[in-house]
């Protein structure tokens, strides 16, 4: 049997991979996504096959996972429970997607992941699996064996001759990708409790930031952003460069609990500082762009399109039709916008855009030309006749 493990080279991932190897007699092929957490490779691949894996593979998804995932939901400003912009959820469907492809090129009977059996992730992996090759066996670990703690992993790996950290793990467990980071567990489990300073490592504390503000501008493409500050870039480029102006000056943490599919609620924190910008950025300028009505609609179906995503279900059609109305809606939101970077905050300083809908002698509150005020009396006497009419049966 050839399982390919969806493989990160910490603790968990090394004694899955053993676990897979004796319990399944199987051959084992490590795989990893290069999604912009900046990991020692040369160190994982050595570990990958010191722990029995016959061969290791990365792939370097960066600007993939920006320009195919982040970049449509963020099309649609999707974000989960008003404050999550999704850094993790957008991550899972890329790396499920390349492992089955990776299972596919080598003639794996079976995929597996690390998830545990509590979180998002072993929906949102199993789904993707699912949706792209059904006749996959999926293998979840945490969901069969007996190693329930982190302190039986470790004497599992101790046994079978695998390198356990020698430095003290940290009180939290994260998830980096060039989206976000996000911390979650341990310390953060209590919910009263302040994350510490030092956690932080894409955005320094806002106390700290630069004193004087700081002005980017980012020009859109059909509700795509391709340029900052006038230089264009590719998708994974672009980002990069957001989050090290965004993290200087402290933008984009974001502190939640909340409502995980599986029924129970999280305690999540992230750091999102280049996403962050982009939302500001884009709302604003479909604020000049987008017809009244057509940005009404769209709104309506955001939580429902977020949660798709959170949930796992990238590949439905549900999503994708959701996808192509969002798309339609974007052709027009194209021009720069300017944001004021100041202590935390993301400030909108101004927009601008060649299809613009926002008509200076149609919203002057000077003398024009072109709207008579007087419409109005008709238009609210015809909108106010239900409630006048409500007003008088009450009464009868």
């Amino acid at each position: 049997m050839k399982i390919v493990l969806a493989y990160s080279g910490g603790l968990d991932t090394s004694v899955i991979l053993k676990w897979l190897q004796e319990t399944y007699n199987a051959e084992i092929i490590a795989f990893s996504a290069d999604l912009g957490q900046e990991e020692d490779w040369p160190a994982i691949d050595k570990k990958a096959y010191q722990t029995g894996a016959t061969k290791f593979i990365v792939k370097d998804l960066k600007e993939e996972f920006v320009r195919d995932y982040v970049f449509p939901a963020f099309r649609a400003n999707a974000v989960y429970e008003q404050s999550y912009l999704l850094g993790t959820s957008l991550a899972r469907p890329v790396i499920a997607k390349h492992q089955v492809a990776v299972a596919e090129a080598e003639g794996a009977e079976a995929v597996s992941h690390g998830a545990t059996g509590k979180g998002n992730d072993q929906v949102r992996f199993e789904l993707t699996y699912m949706a792209l090759n059904p006749g996959l066996k999926i293998i979840a670990p945490w969901r069969e064996w007996n190693l329930n703690s982190r302190s039986a992993l470790i004497e599992y790996a101790k046994q079978h001759g695998i390198p356990v950290p020698t430095t003290p793990a940290r009180p939290y467990s994260t998830d980096p990708n060039l989206l976000h980071i996000s911390y979650e567990g341990g310390i953060l489990e209590d919910p009263w409790m302040e994350p510490p300073e030092d956690m932080f490592v894409m955005t320094q504390s806002p106390e700290k930031a630069p004193d004087v503000p700081e002005y980017v501008e980012i020009r859109f493409e059909q509700g795509n952003p391709v340029a900052v500050n006038d230089e264009v870039l590719k998708a994974d480029e672009l980002l990069a460069t957001l989050n090290r102006i965004g993290g200087k000056h402290g933008i984009g943490r974001v502190d939640l609990v909340e409502n995980r599919y599986v029924g129970m609620k999280s305690r999540g924190v992230y750091e999102t500082p280049g996403g962050t910008l982009i939302r500001v950025a884009h709302q604003a300028l479909e604020s000049l762009t987008l017809d009244r009505e057509v940005m009404h609609i769209r709104d309506s179906l955001i939580p429902r399109y977020a949660e798709l995503i959170y949930y796992g279900y990238w590949f439905s059609p549900e999503r994708e039709l959701l996808q192509k109305l969002i798309d339609e809606s974007q052709i027009r939101v194209s021009g720069i916008v300017r944001v004021k970077l100041y202590k935390g905050n993301a400030i909108l300083a101004g927009r601008k855009s060649d299809h613009s809908l926002y008509r200076l002698d149609f919203a002057t509150f000077e003398e024009d030309q072109v709207y008579r005020q007087k419409d109005a009396e008709g238009f609210i006497r015809l909108n106010g006749l239900r409630l006048k009419i409500r007003n008088m049966v009450s009464k009868s």
